[in-house]
């Protein structure tokens, strides 16, 4: 089965990944991709916001080790991008970082819903039993629906990430999750099939089959992601995104040149 673009890798700069952006894309070429991008954590106007991201000065660093895997596989189409935290209030901060190279793609996540809390953190973990799942689900979405809003991103990252440790809501959220896939597909934004929820806790890809599902039928257009934070997790479980993402009607995904997309057959 041919690949899709694998359009969410990192590198180490974040702090928590390994591997060299030219040994990705080796192995890349090893799968068969012909099309990745990198998109790793943006960094925040401070340093200390957290311990997972770029700092500020390695902004340039990875854009040159981006620029060095494209310039050792020529035959490989390697996108520049960045993964985005949105946070109300920082807005132009993102904007200021979209100024500063030609990038092709921001993917648009939510980790905070009540800062220093990221809810995927695994250091972080205990503090899910502190609080109410449905409540800590409806603030994630509603802060999804404003980060599509801002106008800021091409892609929306990991639409369900609330589900990685198991913590689910209570009650139905499928009217709050309408309203994301109505303001996404008024606004022209892709949403991706994260294959990194097959490696944790909820063994499930982002997002699962009903919310893809209700993704499509609001013609939500779709990118794909393995989130490698090591070489041997570059483009793992693409077939089964895939193979999800026709199951439930998708015939063609997208891909993003300097911040514009196309539409390529799946």
């Amino acid at each position: 089965m041919p690949l899709p673009p694998d359009y969410h890798l990192h590198t180490p700069l974040c702090r928590h990944a390994s591997g060299e952006p030219t040994e990705y894309a080796a192995r890349a070429r090893e799968l068969g991709l012909t099309e990745i991008g990198f998109s790793d954590h943006a960094p925040m106007p401070k340093d200390d916001f957290d311990q997972w991201r770029m700092p500020r000065a390695h902004l340039e660093e990875y854009v040159e080790k981006v620029r060095r895997a494209q310039r050792e596989h020529p035959d490989l189409t390697i996108r520049l991008a960045l993964e985005v935290d949105y946070l109300p209030g920082y807005e132009d901060w993102v904007r200021d970082l979209a100024g500063r190279h030609p990038w092709d793609y921001f993917i648009g996540s939510v980790h905070y819903v009540a800062p220093p809390w990221a809810i995927d953190d695994p250091a972080m973990r205990s503090e899910w039993r502190r609080h109410d799942p449905t409540e800590v689900w409806s603030r994630y979405v509603e802060r999804l629906i404003q980060a599509v809003e801002s106008g800021l991103f091409e892609i929306v990252g990991h639409v369900d990430l609330p589900k990685k440790f198991g913590f689910l809501p209570q009650r139905d959220l499928t009217p709050l999750f309408e309203q994301l896939m109505r303001t996404v597909a008024r606004l022209g934004i892709a949403v991706e099939l994260n294959t990194g929820g097959l490696r944790k806790d909820c063994r499930e890809i982002y997002p699962g089959r009903a919310l893809l599902g209700l993704a499509h039928r609001e013609r939500v257009p779709i990118t794909f992601g393995s989130d490698a934070h090591a070489v041997a997790e570059v483009g793992a479980d693409l077939e089964q995104a895939v193979t999800l993402a026709r199951s439930v009607g998708y015939t063609h995904c997208c891909r993003f040149v300097g911040r514009r997309r196309e539409m390529i057959r799946l």
